[in-house]
């Protein structure tokens, strides 16, 4: 559901959250506390009472699997109601804002809300190196040439964008810049520092022995639950995600993916005894109505550098000459599109979360931050926004709403 732009005005921030289905009382980091709290670690955020239930019948294992973009949206579009994982549907509830993996994965495995964290997107602006930092990567923000200019396709009229339009990538320091500027214990390491009666791991692509199929993942959640002990396991794969965003949210590629996944899931949860199973998702998606920051020079003329965040929450430093004048120019070119918002808005509104707002969030988010009420995304190269379908990070239902499957074997 594209979010009715008059749904925005008068009622803050904060209703524009719960009207697009986000709820910080009933999201990912609810269920991360669940999880510590049952290990005995520190709680910072309220608990879910539904995951509570759940880890009260005491299971030898718990496991989580978390499938990346695996929204209600996409569940509900593409696998059947009496399959495996609808059938297995316990709870809905929200993604953090931005709905994206940066944000929402570090919240699942910090127990913290993005503003706590820090962790806002997939290209950040750090102040420590004055540079827009793609943070997975630890690359600068990809750049178009400025002298770059497309081919032209075999009818002679739509313009084609190659990664030859790009500046050449470059490394965003000699160390992680993220990691380093904004550090984090995750909830790996707090249940193993709790010095209770089990253990924790994780089975994912970027953690110790980095299983880098789905097939590879899953075989590692089933050894480590069938050995002996209490345990918790976090499990991440980054499907469908990847293949919506090449292909869009009603391709045959990811309904193929999606049936697959399930396929592989319910084949190996079938063979765990004595173990938890909550399937779930960072985010959800949609597909994208592309624009390029590039095709708008009065607003580019007013930018201290590009924007970062995501293509579908944009933030803007702005140079001094231009703030005052900045959001009517902005509205009159995107305002149909995106709510800005001050930062004192974004700030004093709570919109990346309601905990205490982490040193130095306010020198990130630049001076006004747009987020997206419609299908349409902002994106800063022309590359990127022709060869994207589906996106996320955007204030619509579609990218708030993700499931929690339960499995309890």
């Amino acid at each position: 559901m594209i979010m009715p732009k008059e749904c925005i005005p008068g009622g803050g921030v904060q209703n524009a959250l719960r009207e697009a289905g986000f709820d910080y009382e009933n999201c990912l980091v609810n269920l991360s506390n669940s999880v510590l709290k049952n290990f005995g670690a520190e709680a910072t955020a309220n608990t879910l009472p539904i995951a509570d239930a759940y880890l009260a019948k005491g299971y030898r294992n718990v496991v989580v699997i978390l499938l990346d973009a695996l929204g209600l949206s996409a569940l509900e579009t593409h696998l059947d109601q009496e399959g495996f994982f609808r059938s297995h549907l316990k709870h809905r509830y929200s993604s953090v804002y931005p709905p994206t993996t940066v944000a929402a994965t570090v919240s699942f495995l910090s127990g913290l809300y993005p503003n706590e964290h820090g962790w806002l997107g997939w290209d950040m602006y750090f102040p420590e190196l004055d540079k827009n930092v793609t943070v997975f990567w630890n690359q600068e923000q990809l750049a178009e040439k400025e002298d770059a200019r497309p081919a032209i396709d075999q009818a002679g009229k739509n313009p084609i964008w190659t990664p030859d339009s790009l500046q050449e990538v470059k490394k965003a320091a000699d160390f992680d810049v993220a990691s380093t500027h904004l550090p984090y214990t995750n909830i790996i390491e707090k249940i193993n520092a709790a010095h209770g009666d089990a253990c924790a791991y994780a089975a994912m692509p970027y953690l110790d022995p980095y299983p880098d199929t789905l097939d590879k993942v899953l075989e590692r959640v089933k050894t480590l639950c069938h050995e002996p002990g209490k345990k918790f396991i976090y499990s991440y794969w980054n499907e469908p995600d990847a293949t919506m965003h090449r292909s869009g949210t009603t391709s045959d590629e990811t309904h193929e993916m999606l049936v697959s996944i399930e396929k592989k899931v319910k084949e190996a949860v079938s063979t765990l005894s004595d173990t938890l199973v909550f399937i779930t998702a960072d985010h959800g998606h949609i597909d994208s109505r592309n624009l390029c920051i590039l095709e708008a020079p009065e607003v580019m003329n007013c930018l201290v550098r590009m924007p970062s965040i995501e293509p579908r929450t944009l933030n803007f430093f702005v140079r001094a000459e231009c703030i005052e004048g900045f959001p009517e120019l902005f509205r009159r070119k995107f305002g149909k599109d995106f709510l800005l918002l001050t930062k004192e808005e974004v700030l004093t509104g709570k919109l990346f979360g309601p905990g205490q707002d982490r040193e130095g969030l306010r020198d990130r988010i630049g001076d006004f931050v747009a987020l997206a009420i419609s299908n349409a995304s902002i994106f800063t190269t022309h590359y990127a926004a022709q060869k994207t379908t589906g996106v996320h990070a955007g204030l619509t239902a579609e990218e708030a709403g993700i499931p929690l499957i339960v499995v309890e074997t």
